[in-house]
């Protein structure tokens, strides 16, 4: 790993521990394992596997703090490993990130739904990867910025569709895209610094736009404004 990625590695913050990474294809493992090395975990940290099966195996032997898992496997959907552990297992405190090349918003969301805790495409460089890692086990909620703009893109098209009253319209209209994509990764769980790191913009410059979200929806707090989001249609 170049050196240049040595201070991205820093997390300050106690590894999870052990990780389960459910990934069919060698070169993503082996890409996924250097990075993980690099923030410091060992082999016997790491367990690595190519099907649900393998996975739902490690699961039920050894106890898992940090899971990635990719969606198109060999015996199914990675989905399904998520409602797996949400679901059967009433799992739902371990984070699990998504690294997958399927970046279609049907999927995205369905991913998010079952309990995704991020969301991040596999053509990202290994910074881009590591950044999302190192967020992951900072408590965050990760949502890769193309994602990001697919759901914007698919609110836009059903507020196209669906005509809103007089106050909703008015209400809509009002937040910007931006303000809307950091409303999105509000609602996602993203702290003022992840989300500056996120979109490449100052920690000051996300809590003007949240405080202009709070004026617009006439609110006074993240949840407030998530709920008056949820209840006008801009978020699910």
């Amino acid at each position: 790993m170049d050196e240049h990625f040595d201070n991205i590695f820093n997390i300050d913050c106690k590894l999870r521990l052990p990780v389960l990474v459910l990934e069919d294809d060698p070169v993503i493992q082996e890409r996924m394992y250097k990075i993980l090395v690099g923030f410091g975990y060992k082999d016997e940290d790491l367990n690595f596997t190519q099907t649900i099966k393998g996975a739902e195996e490690i699961y039920e032997k050894k106890h898992t703090e940090l899971v990635l898992v990719d969606l198109g496997l060999p015996d199914g959907n990675g989905i399904d490993f998520i409602s797996y552990m949400r679901e059967r297992k009433n799992d739902n405190k371990t984070p699990i990130m998504v690294v997958s090349a399927w970046n279609s918003v049907d999927t995205i969301l369905k991913a998010l739904s079952a309990g995704a805790s991020g969301y991040v495409l596999k053509e990202r460089d290994d910074f881009e990867l590591i950044f999302a890692i190192r967020s992951l086990l900072r408590g965050g909620v990760i949502i890769d910025p193309f994602v990001a703009s697919q759901i914007l893109k698919s609110m836009h098209h059903i507020d196209d569709d669906v005509k809103p009253s007089c106050s909703q319209h008015k209400m809509e209209s009002n937040l910007s895209g931006r303000e809307l994509e950091i409303l999105i990764l509000v609602a996602a769980g993203n702290s003022s610094r992840e989300i500056s790191e996120t979109l490449s913009i100052s920690k000051f410059t996300v809590d003007c736009h949240i405080k202009n979200i709070y004026h617009k929806l006439s609110v006074n707090s993240r949840t407030k404004a998530i709920n008056a989001a949820k209840k006008i249609g801009l978020i699910d």
